[in-house]
């Protein structure tokens, strides 16, 4: 992600150690939900010096991509309900991630794609700083779908086979 340039956030957060990672013991879409509302509130509590971004890790549900998506629409209604439209926005990631018009096996799918299903709560405040203007952000999945078109698919197995294998060490 921060090495192929392909999160303008990525970089900064990890460096400054502003990302919460939570993995969630949830094994149902409700006992998700809870703890996204948890985690959400957490964040917006947070001074932005601390924690800027969390990571809601949830390897042991929605791991069907399908289900996953209409999970997407139950957690940016939860979003609005809390009060937090316009300050958080959740960015899906899922090992299944599939783009809309894409192959199953398209690279660019890859840009979204991480070993477990997890949502990225990211604040606005943030996104602004990268992106001055909207038509930025609509910008960056198209330039990371052509890096990733460039790149090739089979090169971007080998990178990723090599990441797993370095985090074995």
């Amino acid at each position: 992600m921060i090495g192929l340039n392909l999160c303008p956030f990525a970089k900064h957060v990890f460096q400054g150690d502003l990302i919460r990672y939570v993995v969630s013991d949830a094994s149902d879409p409700e006992s998700l939900r809870s703890d996204l509302a948890d985690e959400l509130k957490a964040l917006a509590a947070s001074p932005i010096e601390k924690v800027e971004t969390t990571l809601l890790i949830h390897p042991r549900v929605l791991q069907c991509f399908v289900g996953y998506c209409d999970f997407l629409v139950e957690a940016e209604r939860l979003v609005k309900a809390l009060c937090f439209r316009g300050v958080i926005q959740i960015a899906s990631f899922h090992p299944e991630f599939q783009f809309a018009n894409t192959e199953p096996d398209a690279v660019e799918n890859y840009t979204n794609r991480s070993p477990y299903p997890m949502l990225h709560l990211l604040r606005e405040e943030s996104i602004s700083k990268v992106a001055a203007a909207p038509d930025e952000l609509l910008q960056i999945p198209k330039r990371n779908a052509a890096a990733l078109q460039l790149l090739g698919r089979d090169a971007m197995l080998r990178l990723l086979k090599t990441v797993k294998t370095d985090s074995k060490d």
